[in-house]
């Protein structure tokens, strides 16, 4: 008995290392993006079973999606973190401006996936500068936190916008975008007029929940290995990582919307982030929206509902 007792021990233990060693290289991956034409994405259709089994095993290979030059006329500024990357935003102008609107897009996305919310800020009156996190779109660098350390992101842009005189600065975020804005007020007190947030995470480990049953396998113990192994490997406490806890210190109105078919972020986070605001507030449904643009699919009501929101 004690040696069948041994056997199963060990391979147990195997299988939790080769385990580990699996959600390892997932982790880099899913923290690493590629510079554009460095590797080859391919749709799944086009994929050979290996090719499929490698990803399995290793993870997928991201490529940072370059942005689409955008219509009208903008300025391409720039801003230099403490580690010296170098972040490229665009800036786009409005005769009479109302206030300045300061954008940040999702997870493995980029400043042109949200133009259209901005051409409404824009309509709105409102002059908007939308930026690349780190290791996104046009900007420097190849690893994300998720909104860990791309809070320094938000504050060198709140800062631009403040130091040019802007008295009325309102943060928009989606996905990542409205997590890290959330810890970036946290960690900086920073102080806009406004926040519009549009489906923020409750937690890191809440997001790569999501993540994992994206792809149709068990949430654990993948979300916790995976969440514990990210931010080793970028070298933060993930499992600290609480948008929910980081709105209690937002002092401003705040606009929460979410859409009601969301895979990745649940109602259950909503309410529980919802609740923790203390500060004057209102979260919207939409209805027939998932984890996406809510001002594509659902234009009339997001306009309808940023416009009361900003009056």
């Amino acid at each position: 008995m004690k040696k069948i007792l041994r056997r199963i021990l060990k391979v147990l233990l195997i299988l939790f290392i080769l385990l580990n060693v699996v959600v390892i290289f997932h982790a880099y991956k899913f923290t690493h993006f590629y510079n554009y034409g460095e590797v080859t994405v391919k749709p799944a259709s086009h994929k050979t079973g290996w090719e499929k089994t490698k990803e399995i095993l290793f993870g997928f290979n991201t490529s940072k999606r370059p942005d689409s030059i955008p219509s009208g006329q903008f300025e391409t500024i720039y801003f230099t973190t403490k580690d010296n990357l170098k972040l490229q935003a665009w800036e786009f102008r409005v005769d009479s401006a109302k206030g300045t609107v300061i954008m940040f897009h999702g997870h493995g996305s980029n400043k042109g996936a949200i133009l259209n919310e901005a051409e409404g800020f824009r309509k709105l009156g409102y002059n908007t500068i939308l930026l690349d996190f780190r290791a996104h779109g046009n900007s420097e660098g190849n690893t994300t936190t998720i909104g860990y350390k791309e809070t320094e992101d938000v504050k060198l842009a709140y800062d631009h916008v403040k130091a040019s005189g802007e008295k009325n600065i309102v943060l928009w975020g989606i996905s990542m975008g409205a997590a890290t804005i959330s810890k970036a007020v946290h960690d900086y007190q920073l102080q806009p007029s406004k926040i519009i947030l549009e489906m923020p995470f409750g937690s890191l480990p809440d997001a790569v929940r999501g993540r994992i049953k994206m792809m149709h396998l068990p949430a654990e113990p993948l979300s916790t290995l995976l969440t514990f192994w990210g931010g080793t490997i970028r070298g933060f406490w993930a499992y600290n990582f609480k948008p929910q806890d980081y709105v209690k210190d937002i002092k401003c109105p705040v606009l929460l919307q979410w859409g009601k078919n969301d895979p990745r972020v649940t109602e259950k986070e909503t309410k529980e982030l919802y609740a923790n605001i203390t500060a004057p507030k209102k979260l919207v449904v939409y209805e027939n929206s998932g984890h996406e643009s809510l001002c594509k699919k659902e234009r009339d009501k997001w306009m309808a509902e940023v416009t009361a929101f900003l009056q």
